[in-house]
């Protein structure tokens, strides 16, 4: 029986990795001693599109780092400060940062991928299919690295793949509150037709499509396994690979609010194994 490997010793920081006018945008980065370059991933929280910050998957970031992966977790804006598509700026110029500054951050800028949960799986989503939108791409690097912001892989945790299809949900059921967040963040129901990442592939837009890892409970409140299945059949029609995983009678965020519990740590596993079978491989060509 083969033992399995000590968790790595994990270094802690916030970093700068952009500035508003006088205010600095930050990320906490993760950084796993020992010889690297370590495989990465840009995380991308979720809250709604309104809420939380770059600590909101500290627990899960942490345990990435602990198996050997780099993360840097970011801040971007959000309303009432800004609505769509500027947190998407922020994202694309996070992946940047990471790639440009991925020797000192101890991974290598092929190795670099995206993670996200609930909105934030939305977001790193719709920024690996989109690296060149002008609109995402639209900041510049403080130094002038020529570098882009297509992705290894990407990851995304009950996120949410269809907005639009949400927002008519939620204000079926009654839930005002988080109606009332996408009004916020998307402002029209437009907007979130555009933003959608099922509706991209379903208008057949030009897009990205890295190798994906799809994850959600069974008892999922937002998204139901047919709709995933049906748009990871898309995604691979299109020419991606997908992958699906149901977790059984969990429901929405339940990384966040099971930290301990035993698919929490199934999904720190399963994570950790996709980002390391994709994260030397080839950056995958834009579809024409």
């Amino acid at each position: 029986m083969i033992a399995a490997k000590p968790p790595h010793e994990v270094i802690v920081e916030d970093v700068e990795y952009q500035r508003q006018g006088d205010r600095a945008l930050l990320a906490r980065l993760y950084r796993p001693k020992g010889d690297g370059p370590f495989p990465a991933v840009v995380d991308v929280h979720g809250g709604a599109w309104v809420g939380s910050d770059r600590l909101g998957n500290v627990e899960f970031d942490t345990a990435l780092a602990k198996n050997g992966i780099v993360v840097l977790a970011l801040d971007f804006r959000m309303p009432p400060e800004a609505t769509y598509p500027a947190s998407l700026a922020d994202i694309n110029l996070g992946i940047r940062w990471l790639k440009a500054h991925a020797k000192e951050c101890g991974t290598s800028p092929d190795q670099i991928g995206g993670f996200g949960t609930s909105s934030g799986g939305h977001q790193i989503l719709l920024a690996a299919m989109r690296p060149h939108d002008p609109r995402y791409a639209a900041l510049p690097m403080a130094d002038e690295h020529q570098v882009d912001a297509q992705l290894a892989f990407v990851i995304s945790a009950y996120g949410i793949i269809d907005p639009l299809d949400r927002y008519h949900l939620v204000k079926r059921i009654g839930n005002a509150q988080i109606a009332k967040n996408h009004d916020l963040f998307w402002l029209t129901e437009e907007a979130m037709s555009e933003g959608s990442p099922a509706l991209i592939l379903k208008r057949g837009e030009p897009a990205d499509l890295p190798p994906a890892l799809f994850f959600q409970g069974t008892a999922e409140e937002f998204t139901t396994a047919a709709q995933l299945e049906d748009f990871a059949s898309a995604y691979r029609k299109a020419g991606g690979e997908a992958e699906i995983h149901l977790f059984e009678g969990e429901k929405h965020i339940f990384l966040r609010e099971k930290p301990s519990g035993e698919n929490t740590l199934k999904a720190i596993d399963l994570v950790t194994a996709f980002v390391k079978k994709h994260s030397e491989g080839a950056l995958t060509p834009p579809r024409a």
